[in-house]
């Protein structure tokens, strides 16, 4: 119809232009819903389909895809049959090494269900970057940990099993400053990781493949329960009985709080790992970020 004092009006129907909006809208509603004329009807429904898409329409999909270096050293020491202890210490660097990313500190407990089945439970501690060079202000959390490992072999490969679970606190930083709010939320995680033998003389190195998925729970989670993917090839090699180390590419594909944002980092992956006990007992299982 044409517009009248601001608004439409629909002929032969007897719709009063001073109705209010929200009756207007229903009675309009009503007269579409009953026309005879079928080509009017199917005229209105692209329309209506083109408003809702426009609504449901958010932010398009941004992916970076940042280089990076990522070391750390893991620690596991076998106290005993039952009781044991870890530890490791993470350092990641953004741009190939140029930028800092994050620092990692974590402690835990070891105990032995059996041979090739363990828990732990710890503590750990994260100094996380400025995403940009032009923020100062660094993210701290503090994060609890539990977790079951299952290794076994299957013929000459060696297969663990790993579920994590964390509880994080986080620093709630806008615009560059802390806010003095805490983000709390509980992500869980697994990895299978794969150790395959190429030689047949173990001094020389073997292939090492693994995929980890991260999910987040919580209140505070609105947008992304997918936390991020680590998938690692690469190769371990052993310096000696106690102590090896793996060298390789992990890709890592992380979802930001904000829903739309993705980070994929490429990323040169060094890991060193100790691996100690005291007294008769088997090689205790392999423990990393």
């Amino acid at each position: 119809g044409k517009p009248e004092n601001g608004r439409y009006t629909v002929p032969d129907h007897n719709i009063p232009s001073d109705l209010p909006d929200d009756l207007r809208a229903l009675r309009i509603y009503r007269y579409f819903c009953g026309m005879k004329n079928l080509r009017r009807r199917f005229l209105i429904i692209p329309i209506l389909l083109l408003g809702l898409t426009a609504m449901g329409q958010g932010p398009s999909k941004v992916v970076t895809q940042p280089f990076n270096f990522w070391t750390s050293i893991n620690g596991t020491y076998r106290h005993g049959p039952k009781w044991g202890l870890q530890g490791d210490v993470h350092i990641r660097r953004s741009n190939g090494i140029a930028d800092p990313g994050f620092y990692l500190a974590r402690g835990g407990v070891m105990y032995w269900l059996e041979e090739n089945l363990t828990l732990t439970a710890g503590y750990g501690y994260i100094w996380t970057a400025p995403v940009s060079r032009t923020l100062n202000t660094w993210g701290h959390e503090n994060r609890l940990h539990q977790q079951v490992m299952y290794t076994v072999k299957s013929g000459k490969v060696g297969v663990a099993h790993r579920l994590r679970n964390e509880l994080r606190w986080q620093q709630v930083i806008v615009n560059d400053q802390f806010t003095g709010r805490i983000r709390f939320s509980d992500r869980v995680r697994y990895q299978i990781a794969f150790n395959i033998p190429i030689f047949r003389n173990p001094k020389l190195p073997e292939l090492t493949l693994s995929d980890e998925l991260m999910v987040n729970f919580g209140k505070s989670i609105v947008y992304n329960t997918f936390d991020q993917n680590r998938l690692f090839i690469g190769f371990r090699q052993n310096i000696s009985k106690s102590l090896s180390y793996d060298l390789g590419y992990m890709n890592v594909f992380q979802q930001r709080f904000t829903g739309f944002q993705y980070d994929m980092y490429h990323t040169l992956r060094l890991f060193f790992f100790y691996n100690g006990k005291r007294g008769a007992g088997r090689k205790t299982p392999v423990q990393e970020e």
